[in-house]
């Protein structure tokens, strides 16, 4: 039997206007947060010139960033449960404000390795701002809340990449990465005074609530398999775009047709949506295969076409709706199960999902050194077929019970 503390819900400071405006600060919060993992991509053959690095290398990079990432959620988001979480997203704020800078500033490629991953562990706003959010609203208006949050998330995914790839084809990487640090100080301004406060009714033990979480893991079943799913598939999802702007590179394109490639992306944000509204009449493990399968077979347009952008811009289309589908439907299932253990749920699942981008960014990166944009696509595509081994067995009422949980919650 699992035993968990008690969670007493944080109190909100009201202030008479409602949670509209505090939900749009939580949504820049959770776009600008995410961002930071994603500003390099567009930028890494540029930087492997700059210090002499070869592809591999900076793909160890953008992969400590993501594994900086996971341990951020696993040792900074649960503060979120027992301390006042406004001043806990403020001061993470100003955190990746600072190593934003220490990125930018970079002397030599081992600094560049370690800074990656401090930017990372500091970049965990988003998952700070969800349980935020719902707390604004009651419990008829959750999932509105977490869907304006999501979508802060997600646009904040794509745009980065294109605001990346534009600012430094005008004034390089390391003023790009500048500008982010100012940004996220301006958004810790922002949070300070746009935000509520929420303070717990009792201070909660950091300890117990990150020992507890191999608990949660193995108290649940759904959590595993959907854990691998969302792990596989956004390898495969990572693959391709921590090597695009190489492939981009031996087609004679730079930095700025690498960040256009994110405008391509808003697909997926398109989908969110409507994946949100058939989770509701389709089993949500229907969606999870026909995602992993349409992201497998955008490699195979990519590989077949891989000399014409025609073709990249078509895979990356099929790839974005395919990765967001199945994310969507994993959170459909995991945020049904246990309220009480929501916020750790949360985590774990979280913590698999980029730990897995990590491992697609760093297959990727030695697939690219091995075989070129063809082997990138192989691995691309075995990555998101392997995300459909965790349907085989699915227990049938599991998925029913989790679906009647979130819809009642």
């Amino acid at each position: 039997m699992l035993s968990t503390p008690q969670v007493s819900e944080p109190i909100p400071d009201r202030d008479g206007r409602g949670p509209s405006r505090a939900l749009a600060f939580l949504a820049v919060a959770a776009g600008l947060g995410v961002a930071n993992l994603y500003y390099a991509q567009p930028l890494a053959e540029t930087m492997a010139r700059t210090f002499g690095a070869s592809a591999a290398a900076i793909g160890l990079c953008l992969m400590n960033c993501q594994l900086g990432y996971a341990l951020g959620m696993v040792l900074l988001v649960p503060l979120g449960d027992g301390r006042e979480r406004r001043r806990l997203m403020v001061t993470t704020s100003l955190a990746a404000s600072v190593a934003l800078l220490l990125v930018a500033t970079a002397p030599s490629y081992p600094v560049l390795l370690v800074t990656s991953f401090v930017l990372g562990f500091t970049s965990c706003l988003p998952q700070m701002a969800v349980p935020f959010a719902v707390t604004l609203v009651g419990d008829k208006e959750r999932g509105r809340a977490i869907g304006v949050v999501m979508g802060g998330l997600l646009t904040g995914i794509l745009l980065s990449r294109v605001a990346s790839g534009l600012l430094a084809s005008v004034i390089g990487w390391r003023l790009t990465l500048a500008s982010a640090a100012g940004l996220m100080a301006l958004l810790a301004c922002g949070l300070r005074f746009g935000l509520p406060a929420q303070r717990p009714r009792q201070p909660l033990a950091w300890v117990g609530m990150i020992r507890s979480l191999p608990s949660v893991l193995a108290s649940e079943p759904l959590l595993r398999r959907h854990a691998v799913m969302g792990a596989l598939g956004f390898a495969s999802f990572s693959a391709f775009w921590s090597t695009l702007s190489f492939q981009l590179a031996r087609l004679d394109y730079g930095a700025r047709t690498a960040g256009l490639f994110g405008v391509i992306g808003l697909v997926g944000v398109a989908a969110a949506p409507i994946v949100g509204r058939l989770s509701g009449r389709i089993r949500p493990t229907s969606i999870n295969a026909a995602g992993h399968a349409v992201a497998a077979l955008s490699f195979g347009v990519m590989w077949l076409m891989s000399g014409s952008i025609v073709g990249l811009l078509l895979g990356t289309v099929l790839l974005d709706a395919g990765a967001q589908s199945t994310h969507l439907a994993n959170q459909t299932v995991i945020l049904g199960l246990k309220a009480e253990l929501r916020n750790r749920i949360n985590a774990i699942y979280m913590v698999s999902f980029f730990a897995g981008g990590a491992l697609g960014t760093a297959a990727a990166a030695f697939a690219w050194e091995a075989g070129g944009f063809g082997g990138v696509c192989a691995a691309g595509a075995l990555l998101a077929l392997l995300g459909l081994l965790p349907l085989i067995g699915y227990p049938r009422g599991d998925t029913a019970t989790a679906k009647a949980r979130f819809a009642g919650d």
